[in-house]
């Protein structure tokens, strides 16, 4: 069997849509939240980001370092293939980073490159 990782997504990774597009099949997941990081908004101009999003406004996450900001979203189980997949969804304006949210769970989420 294949290694699986944790995701967290904040963004259009929740999308149906979007899940459907980029690997085949709806996630299950769990809510979970991040503490230390804000959103701010990212312009895409990626055609295949934008093809599948459907939105050229997507959230980024960024290291605040304050404890008190604070991003929900959902944590999903995605296998390494996936994981790899999701390298390719995200622009260049990403970086993937294994963070501890709230549950205690680690996982990987895309936030702003420093």
């Amino acid at each position: 069997m294949s290694k699986s990782h944790l995701l967290f997504s904040y963004g259009t990774l929740q999308l149906e849509s979007v899940q459907l597009a980029n690997y085949g099949r709806l996630l299950k997941g769990s809510k979970d939240k991040l503490a230390g990081y804000k959103i701010e908004r990212l312009r895409i101009t990626d055609a295949t980001v934008l093809k599948k999003s459907n939105a050229d406004d997507h959230p980024i996450a960024v290291k605040s370092n304050n404890r008190t900001d604070m991003i929900e979203g959902m944590i999903f189980e995605i296998t390494e293939q996936e994981l790899l997949e999701t390298d390719k969804y995200e622009v260049s304006d990403y970086q993937r980073v294994l963070e501890t949210f709230e549950s205690g769970r680690k996982a990987w989420v895309y936030v702003a490159k420093k």
